[in-house]
């Protein structure tokens, strides 16, 4: 078997001498470059069994993993004073070349003198240089080759540079960091790269119209964004509960429809006028725009039609079907408001996309046209005759007309549509590209039928689900999408042939943001799933592999916390589960959902660190004790570690998240603000009524249950039927307590008269003796338009 070392040292001395012979017909790149390796057949190297070992033993291969990399069996070491060499005065080429110098100066302290050259240096540097003879022809494209002191970059375009040193800048860190001052060396093995992404469309989403992000965050995220190599970011500027953007022929869209009553936690980030809103000016979109394109990714307006448009109605409601004035909306779900379809309303929608391709120059604008409702329409004489004179069936094909005149109008000005799969309702435009939201069948419809399409599935897809069951999870929808459950997303769906799935431009996470309050949700909610997306959306399908995406997982979160991120160690955390063992003893689990890395524990109250006991099996523990544990990687901690107490008390005690949920129609989990800020309910919005199951009633004397409450602030639209509806005993309700069967003997009723909503309550039931292990259900009575009652714990006490 060859060995790296002696097919680089044979192929660049002949690549030298043939140089020197034949250089005045080779281009001076081409020439000159000592890493030039030819006559090797890169693939076959690289799929040799040495070189799994020594991917393995170098652990810092980067994500997303490269289409092909080769390892030789040297390090390329740079010493401080190492050069970055710009072989192009293209200054796109340049900004390129610097914007890797500056990352890898933030991130691991070893600072690049950077110059201008037309001659390669022949040690102890980096080079970047244009080159149309690059192996790899694709636009963002690229080839990264390393020897002793030497690195270099080599791409055909300015984007395949920036996404090449995004990748050395992997490959670079964290081994170069230092606490203080400058490091004194980085190195790296002796490879050779050649990478291009599988699919163009590589996004993610931002909803600010439900939450306003500050700008400053937004281009944080776009950094980020950069770091995975993701380039398509679709901005959400309009909705029901917010109009984002500033149009100056509109200026009521600013002033009445950026702000709504605020309801939960979003009374603490009220203004002094008692509400909450705020837009972007036409400046801080230029430069959200701009500081995207420095980064290669573009950036894609979303203003929602013919639906969720209640703000924009609620600023002018002569563009609406009615005519009258709605509030901005405070509620969550789908609400009915939806534009008129006279000549009107289409003038003022194509003011509005005047001023925001004036702002964007994405060629793609996405007009939403999801959750349509058609109420509106169906009851409106005036608009059922104007379909009538159309020649128009029915409301889904009404829709149809409408997203097809707005489609020609962004056709004419040079623009491609984009919309939710629910704009294939009665057909779309030709060139119209379908989002696929609802499952894949949308994107198999849209690309059966031939139009581009772009993968955005729930649940996989939509980054405000949880992503872990532990009991720290913030607010969102309790059904988990887990790192894991991102990474094996695959947005080539099974049913389309080789044909339609060219259609497939691609995929794209969503950050919707009822539940994200804050930024620092909202990286939360990102990362590192978006790590996953990224591998899952460039690298080639055969190259994915789970085992070898966690092992380079603590280099990531390491460069994370070099930049400041609040990711989420969710996948890494350790889950402790305990369970009563007799004698005064709990018997403890530990686990965490990658099942990666070794798990650590104390007994004694202390933080765990790499020299603790390793978790081998569960054990007992007598009570009352504490646990606290952490996993470890090569002796560095990779999430924040966990504790629970435990003692006769807290091993009854169950959490809402721990509690089953009577039906699981409709779960969030969520918070309300002012004296119950920071406390979370697990609870179904159609259903609120929770099961502690196998309780021996024979052993408790009573119940204690923790009360709380919710903003009741959904739009439920036709679900609004399957509210379950409890009669109450008394004005005020009750909370009742059955066994067996929520229709099972009644156990107690507790009134909730006194119990003011907003403020933590716990309630007490007193239980008459009763055998058996029994199935406890728990549920209010009544419901209230303004708040739900919710359950924050359940805790048996024993006789």
């Amino acid at each position: 078997m060859r060995t790296f070392r002696m097919v680089v040292t044979c192929c660049v001395a002949l690549a030298l001498l043939v140089a020197c012979v034949q250089a005045p017909e080779r281009s001076k790149i081409a020439s000159n470059s000592a890493l030039r390796v030819h006559g090797v057949d890169w693939r076959e190297l690289a799929a040799e069994p040495e070189q799994k070992r020594l991917a393995e033993s170098f652990g810092n291969i980067p994500i997303p993993r490269p289409a092909l990399i080769a390892f030789g069996d040297q390090n390329c070491v740079l010493t401080s004073g190492a050069q970055l060499v710009l072989m192009s005065r293209d200054p796109k080429a340049i900004a390129a070349a610097r914007y890797f110098a500056d990352t890898l100066r933030r991130t691991s302290s070893f600072d690049l003198h950077v110059v201008l050259a037309d001659a390669l240096p022949t040690s102890n540097a980096i080079v970047f240089a244009l080159d149309p003879k690059t192996e790899v022809s694709e636009p963002e494209g690229y080839v990264v080759d390393s020897g002793p002191g030497l690195i270099e970059v080599r791409a055909r375009t300015p984007a395949g540079l920036f996404y090449g040193g995004i990748t050395l800048w992997q490959l670079l860190t964290p081994n170069g960091a230092t606490p203080v001052g400058y490091a004194k060396s980085v190195q790296i093995p002796a490879l050779h790269i050649e990478d291009r992404p599988r699919f163009a469309w590589r996004g993610l989403m931002l909803d600010s119209a439900r939450h306003v992000q500050p700008v400053s965050f937004i281009e944080t995220l776009l950094d980020q964004m950069a770091l995975h190599k993701l380039n398509m970011f679709q901005w959400h500027l309009s909705d029901d509960q917010g109009w984002r953007l500033a149009i100056a022929r509109y200026p009521e869209l600013t002033k009445i429809g950026a702000w709504r009553k605020p309801v939960g936690p979003d009374i603490a980030l009220a203004n002094a006028d008692g509400k909450y809103g705020g837009w972007y000016t036409p400046e801080q979109i230029r430069e959200v725009v701009r500081y995207a394109a420095a980064r290669y990714i573009t950036v894609v307006p979303e203003i929602e039609m013919p639906g969720h448009a209640q703000a924009a109605i609620a600023s002018y409601p002569q563009f609406g079907v009615t005519g009258t004035r709605p509030p901005v909306s405070n509620d969550w779900g789908v609400n009915t408001w939806l534009y008129d379809i006279d000549d009107g309303t289409f003038a003022f929608l194509q003011d509005v996309l005047d001023e925001t391709m004036a702002l964007f120059p994405s060629p793609y604008l996405h007009i939403g046209g999801d959750e349509a409702v058609k109420d509106q329409w169906q009851a409106s004489k005036k608009i059922q005759r104007e379909m009538h004179a159309l020649g128009i069936a029915d409301e889904d094909a009404l829709q149809s007309w409408f997203i097809a005149r707005i489609g020609k109008y962004l056709s004419a000005h040079g623009r491609k549509l984009v919309g939710w799969d629910e704009i294939l309702q009665g057909g779309v435009p030709a060139d119209a590209i379908v989002m696929s939201w609802q499952g894949e069948q949308g994107a198999v419809k849209a690309a059966s039928l031939g139009h581009d399409t772009v993968m955005s599935p729930s649940p996989a897809m939509y980054f405000d689900h949880l992503q872990s069951d532990l009991p720290d999870e913030p607010t969102g929808r309790p059904d988990v999408v887990s790192l894991k459950d991102v990474y094996d997303f695959d947005a080539i769906p099974k049913q389309l042939d080789a044909q339609q799935a060219a259609h497939v431009l691609g995929a794209q996470a969503n950050l919707w943001s009822e539940y994200l309050t804050t930024p620092a949700r909202v990286a939360h909610a990102a990362f590192p799933r978006s790590d996953a997306l990224a591998e899952a959306l460039w690298s080639p399908a055969g190259a994915r592999d789970w085992p070898s995406f966690l092992a380079r997982m603590p280099a990531q979160l390491a460069r994370y916390r070099m930049l400041g991120i609040d990711f989420a160690d969710d996948a890494f955390a350790v889950k402790i589960d305990a369970t009563a063992d007799g004698a005064g003893k709990a018997k403890v689990a530990l686990s965490n959902q990658a099942r990666f890395g070794t798990i650590r524990y104390t007994l004694d109250g202390s933080t765990p660190d790499a020299s603790s006991t390793a978790y081998a099996a569960s054990f007992a523990v007598p009570m009352p004790a504490i646990v606290r544990a952490n996993v470890f990687v090569d002796g560095e901690a990779l999430a924040a570690p966990r504790q629970r107490a435990l003692d006769a008390v807290s091993l009854l005690r169950l959490d809402s998240d721990r509690l089953r949920m009577c039906s699981n129609a409709l779960p969030l989990r969520l918070e309300n603000g002012g004296a119950e800020a920071g406390i979370r309910y697990n609870i179904d919005i159609l259903d609120p009524c929770w099961i502690y199951p196998k309780l021996d009633l024979a052993t408790v004397d009573r119940i204690d249950v923790r009360v709380g409450t919710v903003p009741n602030n959904f739009a439920l639209w036709h679900d609004a039927s399957k509210i379950v509806m409890r009669t109450p005993r008394t004005p005020a309700g009750e909370l009742e307590i059955h066994a067996d069967t929520c229709d099972g003997p009644l156990l107690a009723s507790l009134p909730m008269a006194g119990v003011a909503p907003g403020t933590p309550a716990t309630l007490r039931a007193t239980l008459k003796p009763r055998s058996g292990t029994h199935d406890i259900c728990l549920f209010f009575t009544g419901r209230s338009p303004t708040f739900l009652r919710a359950t924050e714990w359940v805790s048996p006490v024993l006789r």
